[in-house]
């Protein structure tokens, strides 16, 4: 045996089917496309989502709302998740490392679920009131990063 004689497995290939090519081929005439009309020609291809010539269910349902494009997007973190990383000072790339947030580029929220671990000193871009006061109150810093 060499390289040279390699096949494929019996009945593993299937040979095209020649379409339109005679009674042979089991599709001849109208080759699986029904009768006459706009979808037998060659080269017709359906919009995506037209219904025949119906006003497409896209079009039918009412439009509500907006995508306000000055939304500001947090990743949330809170204090249990922090607590867990055994650091006393946490930023954003001591974050990144420990596999809490994805990349240091994202903004992040603090939240109040769990305690603190000792002093913490956190930065962030934002806290919410509990997690401020259990910080403070465990005798840790919460530091706000601008922008």
């Amino acid at each position: 045996m060499n390289l040279s004689s390699l096949k494929p497995a019996k009945g593993s290939r299937k040979e095209r089917l020649r379409v339109g090519r005679g009674p042979g081929s089991g599709r001849q005439k109208t080759s699986g496309r029904g009768s006459k009309g706009q979808l037998a020609g060659a080269g017709f291809t359906r919009k995506r989502g037209f219904e025949g010539g119906q006003m497409p269910l896209h079009r039918r349902i009412p439009k509500r709302g907006f995508t306000n494009i000055f939304r500001v997007e947090y990743a949330a973190v809170n204090l249990d998740r922090l607590a867990r990383t055994g650091r006393a000072e946490i930023a954003p790339a001591d974050m990144v490392a420990a596999g809490i947030i994805k990349s240091s580029t994202v903004r992040i929220k603090v939240l109040g679920r769990g305690e603190p671990a000792g002093t913490m000193t956190v930065h962030a871009h934002k806290f919410s009131a509990s997690a401020k006061a259990k910080i403070e109150k465990a005798g840790g810093r919460a530091v706000l990063i601008g922008g």
